[in-house]
């Protein structure tokens, strides 16, 4: 057996705490989205995208139900498609039926030629890392985490930075540098991806681009569409799995 399945939904939200295993895994949301933590950053992957996590990677999984999750585990180095990193895969359209047709059958077995050949067009689909920004990178300072956990819990916060950043446990310009050098990106920067990231995951679970863009913390639905644009190449409405 080359590649197994583990199809789940859940209509309520649901944690699936810190876990690894043994195989490689692609996580694909057939529907609605969830979010996969590791220590080094956050991912989200909403209906027309999939994680991949190499063997060994501790994650840990929030579903934001309603959500049906279709997951594929590969025999490790079976993929060369895909280096051995984490990161959001493109599914295109072929892909996605093929992800839920094995998924229907449960597990892959290369003894069987039927599936054999099953198995290497499944490999020949699997797409390229996502270039769109569905990641957000965690700091790994403590004051610095403590802050994005701030700033996770209330992306709609309205606090200046600097007062976050007391309330971290440390200045803003110690707070600033220890983004930018764990991060690459800036406070600023990194609350704004996350803003956008929370905004995506209401979309996917149906909210109006309203409703989405004002409980992530946009000051209106116009500014939220213009940064979703130059983001995506697309308007809300648009989305794909919207």
């Amino acid at each position: 057996m080359l590649v197994r399945t583990y199809p789940l939904t859940f209509l309520h939200d649901h944690v699936e705490r810190a876990h690894a295993h043994g195989w490689d895994q692609l996580t694909y949301a057939a529907s609605g989205a969830m979010r996969v933590d590791t220590e080094a950053a956050s991912w989200l992957v909403p209906p027309h995208c999939a994680v991949w996590l190499p063997a060994g990677t501790m994650h840990a999984e929030h579903m934001h139900g309603p959500v049906s999750v279709r997951t594929l585990y590969f025999v490790p180095g079976l993929v060369k498609a895909l280096p051995r990193r984490c990161g959001i895969v493109n599914i295109s359209a072929l892909l996605r039926e093929l992800i839920l047709h094995v998924s229907r059958i449960g597990a892959l077995d290369r003894k069987i030629a039927v599936q054999a050949r099953l198995i290497g067009v499944l490999l020949d689909a699997l797409g390229s890392f996502s270039d769109v920004p569905l990641q957000l990178p965690m700091p790994r300072d403590a004051r610095a985490r403590r802050l994005a956990a701030l700033l996770q819990a209330r992306p709609d916060e309205k606090a200046t930075i600097a007062r976050l950043s007391r309330g971290a446990g440390a200045g803003r310009r110690t707070i600033e540098r220890l983004f930018l050098s764990e991060t690459s990106m800036t406070v600023g920067e990194w609350r704004r991806r996350l803003r956008l990231l929370r905004a995506v995951q209401l979309l996917a679970k149906g909210e109006s681009v309203t409703s989405a863009a004002l409980e992530a913390g946009y000051s209106s639905t116009s500014a939220f569409i213009a940064v979703f644009r130059k983001a995506f190449g697309t308007t809300p409405g648009r989305y794909p799995g919207r």
